[in-house]
Protein backbone atom coordinates (compact mmCIF):
# COMPACT_ATOMS: atom_id res chain seq x y z
CA UNK A 1 0.00 0.00 0.00
CA UNK A 2 0.84 3.78 -0.72
CA UNK A 3 2.03 5.43 2.57
CA UNK A 4 0.16 8.84 3.54
CA UNK A 5 1.42 11.95 1.71
CA UNK A 6 2.85 12.84 4.93
CA UNK A 7 5.45 9.81 4.92
CA UNK A 8 8.87 10.76 3.91
CA UNK A 9 11.61 8.12 4.85
CA UNK A 10 15.24 9.38 4.71
CA UNK A 11 18.97 8.58 5.74
CA UNK A 12 18.63 7.89 9.49
CA UNK A 13 15.53 6.81 9.97
CA UNK A 14 14.68 3.29 11.54
CA UNK A 15 11.88 0.97 11.59
CA UNK A 16 8.79 -1.05 10.27
CA UNK A 17 8.77 1.28 7.34
CA UNK A 18 12.26 0.98 6.48
CA UNK A 19 12.33 -2.53 6.57
CA UNK A 20 9.30 -2.84 4.25
CA UNK A 21 11.95 -0.13 2.22
CA UNK A 22 14.90 -2.48 2.17
CA UNK A 23 12.60 -5.47 1.31
CA UNK A 24 11.20 -4.06 -1.95
CA UNK A 25 15.05 -2.84 -3.08
CA UNK A 26 16.32 -6.55 -2.36
CA UNK A 27 13.81 -7.99 -4.81
CA UNK A 28 14.36 -4.82 -7.58
CA UNK A 29 18.15 -6.19 -7.12
CA UNK A 30 19.40 -2.54 -5.81
CA UNK A 31 20.23 -3.38 -2.42
CA UNK A 32 21.73 -6.97 -2.94
CA UNK A 33 21.99 -8.70 0.57
CA UNK A 34 19.77 -6.55 2.43
CA UNK A 35 20.47 -3.45 4.83
CA UNK A 36 24.22 -3.02 6.26
CA UNK A 37 22.92 -1.92 9.75
CA UNK A 38 19.98 -2.02 12.20
CA UNK A 39 18.95 -0.15 15.10
CA UNK A 40 18.56 -1.78 18.95
CA UNK A 41 15.49 -3.11 18.20
CA UNK A 42 16.62 -5.19 15.06
CA UNK A 43 15.20 -2.79 12.61
CA UNK A 44 17.07 -1.87 9.33
CA UNK A 45 18.52 1.45 9.46
CA UNK A 46 17.92 4.60 6.37
CA UNK A 47 21.60 4.32 5.91
CA UNK A 48 24.10 5.27 2.99
CA UNK A 49 24.31 2.64 1.72
CA UNK A 50 20.11 2.33 1.51
CA UNK A 51 20.03 5.77 -0.12
CA UNK A 52 22.48 4.89 -2.49
CA UNK A 53 20.07 1.77 -3.66
CA UNK A 54 17.38 4.29 -3.53
CA UNK A 55 18.76 6.68 -6.12
CA UNK A 56 20.03 3.56 -8.01
CA UNK A 57 15.69 2.45 -8.43
CA UNK A 58 14.63 6.22 -9.05
CA UNK A 59 17.56 6.94 -11.64
CA UNK A 60 16.21 3.62 -13.26
CA UNK A 61 12.09 4.30 -13.22
CA UNK A 62 12.72 8.43 -13.85
CA UNK A 63 11.38 9.46 -10.57
CA UNK A 64 13.44 12.65 -8.87
CA UNK A 65 16.92 10.88 -7.92
CA UNK A 66 17.22 12.58 -4.26
CA UNK A 67 17.39 9.24 -2.23
CA UNK A 68 14.11 10.02 -0.05
CA UNK A 69 11.33 7.46 -0.19
CA UNK A 70 8.59 10.13 -0.62
CA UNK A 71 4.59 8.91 -1.22
CA UNK A 72 5.53 8.67 -4.66
CA UNK A 73 8.45 6.85 -4.86
CA UNK A 74 6.87 4.43 -2.22
CA UNK A 75 4.11 3.88 -5.04
CA UNK A 76 5.95 2.44 -7.88
CA UNK A 77 8.60 0.91 -5.42
CA UNK A 78 5.76 -1.18 -3.63
CA UNK A 79 4.38 -1.76 -7.54
CA UNK A 80 7.52 -3.08 -8.54
CA UNK A 81 7.51 -6.65 -6.68
CA UNK A 82 4.76 -7.80 -8.93
CA UNK A 83 5.02 -9.34 -12.09
CA UNK A 84 1.82 -10.21 -13.83
CA UNK A 85 -0.14 -13.37 -13.03
CA UNK A 86 1.23 -12.51 -9.29
CA UNK A 87 -2.13 -11.13 -8.57
CA UNK A 88 -5.85 -10.96 -9.40
CA UNK A 89 -5.86 -7.70 -11.36
CA UNK A 90 -9.41 -5.85 -11.53
CA UNK A 91 -10.75 -2.05 -11.53
CA UNK A 92 -11.05 -0.35 -8.45
CA UNK A 93 -12.89 2.88 -8.88
CA UNK A 94 -11.77 4.06 -5.09
CA UNK A 95 -8.52 3.03 -5.37
CA UNK A 96 -6.75 2.45 -8.66
CA UNK A 97 -4.15 -0.44 -8.47
CA UNK A 98 -0.37 0.13 -9.52
CA UNK A 99 2.10 -2.01 -10.29
CA UNK A 100 5.10 -3.26 -12.83
CA UNK A 101 2.36 -6.28 -13.21
CA UNK A 102 -0.55 -3.60 -14.60
CA UNK A 103 2.31 -2.04 -17.12
CA UNK A 104 2.72 -5.92 -18.68
CA UNK A 105 -0.99 -6.35 -19.05
CA UNK A 106 -1.28 -2.81 -20.71
CA UNK A 107 1.96 -3.85 -22.93
CA UNK A 108 -0.07 -7.27 -23.43
CA UNK A 109 -3.29 -5.70 -24.49
CA UNK A 110 -1.87 -3.03 -26.86
CA UNK A 111 0.26 -5.69 -28.56
CA UNK A 112 -2.81 -7.79 -29.22
CA UNK A 113 -5.19 -4.50 -31.00
CA UNK A 114 -6.72 -3.52 -27.42
CA UNK A 115 -6.46 0.40 -26.03
CA UNK A 116 -5.61 0.27 -22.65
CA UNK A 117 -5.25 4.12 -23.04
CA UNK A 118 -1.57 5.14 -21.87
CA UNK A 119 1.29 2.46 -20.61
CA UNK A 120 1.50 4.09 -17.02
CA UNK A 121 1.02 0.84 -14.78
CA UNK A 122 -2.50 2.03 -13.35
CA UNK A 123 -5.48 0.15 -13.51
CA UNK A 124 -7.77 2.89 -14.53
CA UNK A 125 -11.17 2.54 -16.57
CA UNK A 126 -9.49 2.47 -19.96
CA UNK A 127 -7.66 -0.91 -18.94
CA UNK A 128 -10.67 -1.87 -17.13
CA UNK A 129 -12.36 -1.46 -20.88
CA UNK A 130 -9.45 -3.16 -22.74
CA UNK A 131 -9.68 -5.90 -20.38
CA UNK A 132 -13.28 -6.56 -20.89
CA UNK A 133 -13.20 -5.98 -24.50
CA UNK A 134 -10.26 -8.68 -24.98
CA UNK A 135 -12.62 -11.19 -22.31
CA UNK A 136 -15.67 -10.68 -24.95
CA UNK A 137 -13.54 -10.91 -28.08
CA UNK A 138 -12.69 -14.61 -26.74
CA UNK A 139 -15.82 -15.61 -25.56
CA UNK A 140 -14.69 -15.37 -21.56
CA UNK A 141 -16.85 -14.13 -18.97
CA UNK A 142 -16.27 -9.68 -19.76
CA UNK A 143 -16.01 -9.12 -15.95
CA UNK A 144 -12.57 -7.51 -15.86
CA UNK A 145 -10.95 -9.68 -13.86
CA UNK A 146 -7.54 -10.90 -14.74
CA UNK A 147 -7.45 -14.23 -13.44
CA UNK A 148 -6.24 -17.79 -14.12
CA UNK A 149 -8.67 -18.05 -16.93
CA UNK A 150 -7.54 -14.72 -18.53
CA UNK A 151 -4.08 -15.22 -18.08
CA UNK A 152 -4.36 -18.65 -19.92
CA UNK A 153 -6.12 -16.76 -22.74
CA UNK A 154 -2.81 -14.47 -22.73
CA UNK A 155 -0.58 -17.31 -23.33
CA UNK A 156 -2.32 -18.62 -26.33
CA UNK A 157 -2.16 -15.17 -28.46
CA UNK A 158 0.92 -13.58 -30.28
CA UNK A 159 0.60 -9.66 -30.86
CA UNK A 160 -0.72 -8.15 -33.42
CA UNK A 161 0.96 -4.80 -33.69
CA UNK A 162 4.62 -4.89 -34.84
CA UNK A 163 7.42 -3.14 -36.11
CA UNK A 164 7.70 -1.10 -32.49
CA UNK A 165 5.42 -0.10 -29.31
CA UNK A 166 1.72 -0.60 -30.11
CA UNK A 167 1.45 2.36 -27.57
CA UNK A 168 3.52 4.52 -29.51
CA UNK A 169 2.29 3.23 -33.13
CA UNK A 170 -1.13 4.59 -32.09
CA UNK A 171 0.00 7.85 -30.62
CA UNK A 172 1.30 9.03 -33.82
CA UNK A 173 -1.42 7.46 -35.74
CA UNK A 174 -3.94 9.63 -33.78
CA UNK A 175 -2.06 12.94 -34.55
CA UNK A 176 -1.57 12.49 -38.28
CA UNK A 177 -5.28 11.53 -38.50
CA UNK A 178 -5.67 14.68 -36.43
CA UNK A 179 -4.37 17.41 -39.68
CA UNK A 180 -2.63 19.88 -39.17
CA UNK A 181 -4.10 22.95 -37.93
CA UNK A 182 -3.36 23.77 -34.44
CA UNK A 183 -7.45 25.96 -34.43
CA UNK A 184 -9.85 23.45 -32.31
CA UNK A 185 -7.78 21.91 -30.26
CA UNK A 186 -7.59 22.54 -26.29
CA UNK A 187 -4.03 22.96 -24.44
CA UNK A 188 -3.61 22.87 -20.87
CA UNK A 189 -0.95 25.12 -19.35
CA UNK A 190 0.26 24.31 -15.81
CA UNK A 191 2.53 27.27 -14.47
CA UNK A 192 4.39 25.51 -11.61
CA UNK A 193 3.87 26.37 -7.99
CA UNK A 194 0.75 29.04 -7.16
CA UNK A 195 -1.31 30.34 -4.76
CA UNK A 196 1.20 30.33 -1.11
CA UNK A 197 3.68 28.25 -3.01
CA UNK A 198 6.01 30.84 -4.87
CA UNK A 199 8.53 27.90 -5.85
CA UNK A 200 12.13 28.98 -6.42
CA UNK A 201 13.46 32.29 -5.79
CA UNK A 202 16.51 34.25 -6.96
CA UNK A 203 18.72 36.72 -8.64
CA UNK A 204 16.81 40.23 -9.23
CA UNK A 205 13.85 38.98 -7.01
CA UNK A 206 12.50 36.72 -9.58
CA UNK A 207 9.46 34.19 -8.15
CA UNK A 208 9.24 30.80 -9.97
CA UNK A 209 5.29 30.95 -9.88
CA UNK A 210 5.15 34.90 -10.77
CA UNK A 211 7.47 33.96 -13.79
CA UNK A 212 5.57 30.90 -14.81
CA UNK A 213 2.00 32.48 -14.41
CA UNK A 214 3.75 35.28 -16.80
CA UNK A 215 5.23 33.28 -19.40
CA UNK A 216 1.33 31.06 -19.67
CA UNK A 217 -0.24 34.31 -20.48
CA UNK A 218 2.41 35.21 -22.82
CA UNK A 219 1.89 31.53 -24.56
CA UNK A 220 -2.33 31.88 -23.88
CA UNK A 221 -1.93 34.83 -26.06
CA UNK A 222 -0.29 33.54 -29.07
CA UNK A 223 -2.01 29.91 -28.70
CA UNK A 224 -5.26 31.84 -28.41
CA UNK A 225 -4.70 33.85 -31.88
CA UNK A 226 -4.35 30.42 -33.93
CA UNK A 227 -7.47 29.04 -32.52
CA UNK A 228 -6.40 26.96 -29.44
CA UNK A 229 -9.02 27.05 -26.53
CA UNK A 230 -6.14 27.14 -23.48
CA UNK A 231 -6.87 26.06 -19.44
CA UNK A 232 -4.76 27.20 -17.04
CA UNK A 233 -4.48 24.50 -13.90
CA UNK A 234 -4.91 27.68 -11.81
CA UNK A 235 -4.97 31.25 -11.12
CA UNK A 236 -2.90 33.89 -9.37
CA UNK A 237 -4.80 32.81 -6.15
CA UNK A 238 -4.91 29.21 -6.70
CA UNK A 239 -2.16 26.30 -6.23
CA UNK A 240 -3.69 23.57 -8.32
CA UNK A 241 -3.25 21.38 -5.96
CA UNK A 242 -0.84 18.11 -6.15
CA UNK A 243 0.40 16.91 -9.50
CA UNK A 244 -2.05 13.96 -9.00
CA UNK A 245 -5.06 16.48 -9.07
CA UNK A 246 -3.36 18.63 -11.79
CA UNK A 247 -3.63 15.76 -14.09
CA UNK A 248 -6.94 14.73 -13.44
CA UNK A 249 -7.97 18.56 -13.69
CA UNK A 250 -6.38 17.94 -17.43
CA UNK A 251 -8.43 14.66 -17.98
CA UNK A 252 -11.39 16.22 -17.27
CA UNK A 253 -10.71 19.00 -20.02
CA UNK A 254 -9.96 16.34 -22.81
CA UNK A 255 -7.24 18.24 -23.58
CA UNK A 256 -4.73 17.10 -26.34
CA UNK A 257 -1.83 18.23 -24.64
CA UNK A 258 -0.57 19.74 -21.11
CA UNK A 259 2.65 21.97 -20.89
CA UNK A 260 4.07 22.58 -17.21
CA UNK A 261 6.14 25.62 -17.23
CA UNK A 262 8.80 25.98 -14.29
CA UNK A 263 12.21 27.44 -13.61
CA UNK A 264 14.76 25.81 -11.67
CA UNK A 265 17.60 26.61 -8.48
CA UNK A 266 20.63 24.76 -7.23
CA UNK A 267 22.55 25.85 -4.56
CA UNK A 268 25.78 26.17 -5.82
CA UNK A 269 24.50 29.07 -8.32
CA UNK A 270 26.57 27.49 -11.49
CA UNK A 271 23.92 24.91 -13.29
CA UNK A 272 22.42 27.23 -16.08
CA UNK A 273 20.24 25.98 -18.81
CA UNK A 274 17.04 24.41 -20.27
CA UNK A 275 15.38 21.24 -19.75
CA UNK A 276 12.32 19.54 -21.00
CA UNK A 277 10.68 16.24 -19.79
CA UNK A 278 8.02 13.79 -21.05
CA UNK A 279 6.72 10.47 -19.53
CA UNK A 280 9.03 7.50 -20.01
CA UNK A 281 9.70 5.13 -17.75
CA UNK A 282 13.12 4.05 -18.32
CA UNK A 283 13.61 0.13 -18.45
CA UNK A 284 9.79 -0.30 -18.35
CA UNK A 285 7.46 -0.38 -21.27
CA UNK A 286 5.54 3.21 -20.86
CA UNK A 287 6.29 5.98 -23.28
CA UNK A 288 4.68 8.57 -25.04
CA UNK A 289 6.57 9.20 -28.13
CA UNK A 290 4.78 12.44 -29.34
CA UNK A 291 5.68 13.31 -25.40
CA UNK A 292 9.24 12.95 -27.04
CA UNK A 293 8.59 14.49 -30.02
CA UNK A 294 7.21 17.31 -28.60
CA UNK A 295 9.86 18.10 -25.65
CA UNK A 296 12.72 17.90 -28.07
CA UNK A 297 11.49 20.09 -30.64
CA UNK A 298 10.32 22.96 -27.77
CA UNK A 299 13.84 22.56 -26.30
CA UNK A 300 15.46 23.33 -29.57
CA UNK A 301 13.26 26.10 -30.41
CA UNK A 302 13.85 27.50 -26.97
CA UNK A 303 17.65 27.14 -27.20
CA UNK A 304 17.82 28.49 -30.84
CA UNK A 305 15.31 31.65 -29.47
CA UNK A 306 16.79 32.48 -26.36
CA UNK A 307 21.05 31.75 -26.24
CA UNK A 308 20.09 29.35 -23.01
CA UNK A 309 22.27 26.37 -22.56
CA UNK A 310 20.69 23.02 -23.66
CA UNK A 311 20.35 20.56 -20.69
CA UNK A 312 18.65 17.88 -22.72
CA UNK A 313 15.27 16.13 -22.97
CA UNK A 314 14.71 13.94 -20.47
CA UNK A 315 12.01 11.06 -19.52
CA UNK A 316 10.83 11.02 -16.54
CA UNK A 317 7.55 9.49 -14.64
CA UNK A 318 6.43 12.45 -12.40
CA UNK A 319 3.03 12.17 -11.51
CA UNK A 320 1.63 15.07 -14.16
CA UNK A 321 3.38 13.60 -16.95
CA UNK A 322 2.37 9.55 -16.18
CA UNK A 323 -1.46 10.16 -15.11
CA UNK A 324 -2.58 12.44 -17.74
CA UNK A 325 -4.05 10.90 -20.49
CA UNK A 326 -2.62 13.03 -23.13
CA UNK A 327 0.95 13.81 -23.94
CA UNK A 328 2.61 16.25 -21.57
CA UNK A 329 5.85 17.82 -21.12
CA UNK A 330 7.71 20.16 -18.50
CA UNK A 331 9.77 23.06 -19.72
CA UNK A 332 12.49 24.21 -16.98
CA UNK A 333 13.98 27.16 -18.37
CA UNK A 334 16.68 28.54 -16.69
CA UNK A 335 18.03 28.70 -13.21
CA UNK A 336 16.64 31.76 -11.38
CA UNK A 337 20.26 30.98 -8.99
CA UNK A 338 22.16 31.85 -12.07
CA UNK A 339 23.05 35.33 -12.87
CA UNK A 340 23.21 34.99 -16.62
CA UNK A 341 19.66 33.00 -16.53
CA UNK A 342 18.20 35.30 -14.18
CA UNK A 343 19.12 38.65 -15.98
CA UNK A 344 17.94 37.07 -19.49
CA UNK A 345 14.25 35.91 -17.63
CA UNK A 346 14.02 39.41 -16.73
CA UNK A 347 14.12 40.35 -19.89
CA UNK A 348 10.01 40.29 -21.37
CA UNK A 349 11.74 39.48 -24.72
CA UNK A 350 13.38 36.77 -23.12
CA UNK A 351 9.68 35.27 -21.80
CA UNK A 352 8.45 36.28 -25.90
CA UNK A 353 10.81 34.31 -27.33
CA UNK A 354 9.90 31.30 -25.24
CA UNK A 355 6.48 31.72 -25.77
CA UNK A 356 7.52 31.66 -30.02
CA UNK A 357 8.96 28.46 -29.54
CA UNK A 358 6.35 26.82 -27.46
CA UNK A 359 3.69 27.79 -30.46
CA UNK A 360 6.29 26.69 -33.32
CA UNK A 361 7.31 23.33 -31.50
CA UNK A 362 3.66 22.41 -31.43
CA UNK A 363 2.69 23.57 -34.80
CA UNK A 364 5.83 21.12 -36.11
CA UNK A 365 4.47 18.31 -34.06
CA UNK A 366 1.18 18.37 -35.98
CA UNK A 367 2.62 18.66 -39.08
CA UNK A 368 4.35 15.44 -38.56
CA UNK A 369 6.67 14.43 -41.63
CA UNK A 370 5.52 17.51 -43.73
CA UNK A 371 7.73 19.61 -41.69
CA UNK A 372 11.19 20.94 -42.93
CA UNK A 373 11.20 23.93 -41.02
CA UNK A 374 14.60 24.55 -39.45
CA UNK A 375 14.66 24.96 -35.60
CA UNK A 376 14.98 28.39 -34.97
CA UNK A 377 13.93 30.24 -38.52
CA UNK A 378 9.87 29.55 -38.08
CA UNK A 379 8.41 32.86 -36.94
CA UNK A 380 4.33 33.23 -35.24
CA UNK A 381 3.80 35.79 -38.51
CA UNK A 382 4.87 33.76 -41.28
CA UNK A 383 3.31 30.38 -39.17
CA UNK A 384 -0.13 30.29 -40.73
CA UNK A 385 1.43 31.37 -44.15
CA UNK A 386 3.73 28.20 -43.86
CA UNK A 387 0.27 26.28 -42.83
CA UNK A 388 -1.58 26.90 -45.07
CA UNK A 389 1.24 25.90 -47.99
CA UNK A 390 1.47 22.84 -46.84
CA UNK A 391 -2.24 22.27 -46.45
CA UNK A 392 -2.31 23.45 -50.11
CA UNK A 393 0.31 20.53 -50.34
CA UNK A 394 -1.78 18.09 -48.78
CA UNK A 395 -4.92 19.18 -51.20
CA UNK A 396 -3.07 18.95 -54.53
CA UNK A 397 -1.30 15.32 -53.65
CA UNK A 398 -5.41 14.11 -53.14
Amino acid sequence: MTPPPSIALRRGDAGPAVAAVCERLVLTGDLPGGAGHADRHGDPIFDERVEQAVKSFQQRRGLLVDGVVGRHTYAVLDGARWTLGDRVLRYIPEYFVEGDDVVTLQSRLAELGFTPGKVDGIHGPATDAAVRAFQAALGLESDGTVGPETMRAFAGLRRSVVGGSASALRERETIRRSGYSLSGRTVVLDPGHGGTDHGARGHLGLEEARLALDLARRIEGRLSAHGVSVVFTHTEVTDGGTDEERAAFANSCDADLVLSLHTDHSQTGSAHGAATYFYGAGDHAGWSSIGEHFADLLLREVVARTGLTDCRTHARTWPLLRRTRMPAVRLDVGYLSHEGDAAALANPQTLDHVAEAVVVALQRVYLGEADTSRTGMLRLDDLRRHLASMQGVGAGER
